[in-house]
């Protein structure tokens, strides 16, 4: 097996070519406009392909410098929180409760539906949480986390982590290929139109709604902007720092996007500076595209085709699953609308893969059918917030069954 190590520089080259050649594939084939899949998913999933058949058919394995990928994940969330201020949080108002509750019901679901499978089969009933919630809501962070739990005492389950990767490798592919679809479907069947229309000149339009409206950018902006993302990006890894291991403990994107939250509203609050909207979309769809990209042309297919048959088993159930939920459940809580529908996508993004796949796939579907600002509000607060400590409650009240004992 020959290995060949791409640096940063190379790196950001493939990142740039998976993103244009998911453009032009999207842009030619009918297909993926109309099921509104995401450039990074489509060119990142060629990409990944590639890679793959390099390294089993060549023998020659390609590796990434992977450092590259978490400045653009925290720079996106950081862009969520400078692009969300108070009066616009207050919106979610019930719809993110409505939400929240389709949401934590369905990490219940999610294991009941695993551990039954996998006991059934025979299996240890831990592969039914690490294909449960832990990786498919969780993600790929959850997912090591819990493996290197699994692994030790006093589960010793020595391949939870193989286990944890592969699932999560396969939700983050699912989550992106349902999303648009779900929701599309739902929009075209019910007639559904957006409740409210994004203004050019209006400083509450969510930056993301609308990726490819022009925008009005100066070198003094950019840097204005560039100041703020680069303040709030030290103070939140800074906080993340010096909370791990203790009883605050949260991922360093969610310190990112709340610290951001807190430096638009303070500035906003007194008078000090107002945000650039739309320049943080740019900044924040750049970083998101970026960050996609990385993620899904690394995705390991190799060792996809190495999971076991009771694990492929269970994910094919896991998909049904949760295409019945966002159906029948989130679109009808969250009151049947264009605003559900556009839920549905979100929650089909981050409940099989991870929040920034459940904003691309809304991306999609609002630049298609239209804007829906209060899905913008509450699908990062809910995916990148509030499901992680539900899932680690639930994780948790799971493992003190007699099952697992």
């Amino acid at each position: 097996m020959v290995t060949i190590r791409l640096d940063f520089y190379a790196t950001l080259l493939a990142i740039c070519l998976v993103l244009l050649v998911g453009g032009l594939i999207t842009k030619n084939w009918k297909f993926l406009r109309k099921y509104d899949i995401p450039i990074p998913v489509t060119g990142g999933l060629i990409f990944a392909f590639v890679f793959f058949i390099s390294q089993v058919v060549f023998g020659v394995k390609i590796t990434f410098e992977e450092s590259i990928k978490d400045p653009f994940m925290l720079m996106f969330f950081t862009s969520v929180g400078l692009s969300a201020d108070f009066a616009s949080l207050k919106k979610g108002g019930k719809l993110l409760v409505l939400f929240g509750i389709s949401v934590c019901l369905f990490l219940f679901v999610q294991n009941i539906v695993g551990i039954g499978v996998m006991s059934a089969m025979g299996e240890n009933p831990l592969l039914g949480l690490l294909a449960g919630s832990i990786t498919l809501s969780g993600g790929h962070g959850t997912g090591a986390a819990w493996g290197n739990v699994f692994s030790a005492d006093p589960y010793n389950f020595s391949i939870a982590i193989e286990v944890a990767m592969a699932s999560a490798t396969y939700g983050l592919i699912a989550g992106g290929l349902l999303g648009g679809p779900i929701a599309g479907r739902l929009i075209t069947k019910y007639n559904l139109k957006p409740t409210e229309l994004a203004s050019e000149n209006s400083t509450s339009d969510y930056a993301f709604a609308e990726p490819e409206k022009q925008r009005l950018i100066t070198t003094e902006s950019f840097l204005t902007s560039m100041g703020l993302f680069a303040f709030s990006m030290f103070v939140g890894t800074t906080i993340a720092a010096l909370t791990k291991g203790s009883a605050i403990t949260m991922p360093t994107f969610v310190w990112c996007l709340f610290t951001g939250i807190l430096v638009r509203n303070s500035l906003s609050y007194f008078n000090i500076h107002q945000v650039f909207d739309r320049e943080v979309g740019v900044i924040g769809n750049v970083s998101l595209s970026m960050f996609l990209a990385m993620a899904i042309m690394t995705l390991n297919l190799v060792e996809l085709t190495k999971l076991a048959v009771p694990l492929v088993v269970l994910l094919a159930i896991q998909t049904v699953v949760i295409i019945l939920w966002v159906r029948y459940v989130t679109f009808s809580i969250c009151g049947k609308d264009y605003d559900a529908a556009c839920l549905v996508a979100g929650h089909c993004g981050f409940g099989m893969g991870a929040t920034p796949t459940a904003v691309a796939n809304l991306q999609a579907v609002t630049y298609h059918f239209g804007p829906s600002n209060i899905a913008f509000i509450i699908v990062p607060i809910m995916g990148g917030f509030f499901v992680d400590i539900a899932n680690a409650l639930t994780i948790t009240l799971f493992l003190k069954l007699p099952l697992f004992g």
